[in-house]
């Protein structure tokens, strides 16, 4: 009986151990997979900034064939600085409503250590 209860539990060990292994090869694929997209995601971001960039350089151009390039220049600034102040104004006020506590998890935690100390109540 004290054998067969040590096979199988060997056998349980041997079997955790080689789930622990799985669990940790899909999570080195899928963070490799994870790494790859956010790559993708910086390299699209890099790509966005050039257009807007060269966008911005065809309307000072654009607006200097009906006016002196320096003024088509300040207006396309002024519009970025206008984009600029709303999505900082955005921003600032989304920031605010944010709280670094995890409130309802600190609620959870208060309720475990009260059952914890009283169970039957």
């Amino acid at each position: 009986m004290g054998e067969l209860l040590s096979l199988v539990t060997s056998d349980v060990q041997t079997l955790l151990r080689q789930e622990v292994e799985l669990a940790k090869t899909e999570i080195r694929q899928e963070a490799t997979k994870v790494g790859k997209a956010a790559g993708m995601y910086g390299g699209a971001g890099f790509a966005g900034y050039m257009v807007l960039l060269f966008l911005s350089l065809a309307a000072v151009f654009g607006l200097a064939n009906v006016m002196d390039a320096g003024w088509a220049a300040l207006i396309v600034t002024a519009v970025w600085a206008v984009v600029a102040a709303v999505l900082y104004s955005r921003g600032r006020a989304r920031m605010r409503t944010v709280s670094p506590k995890p409130e309802q998890t600190l609620e959870t935690m208060k309720e475990n250590t009260q059952w914890a100390r009283h169970p039957t109540s």
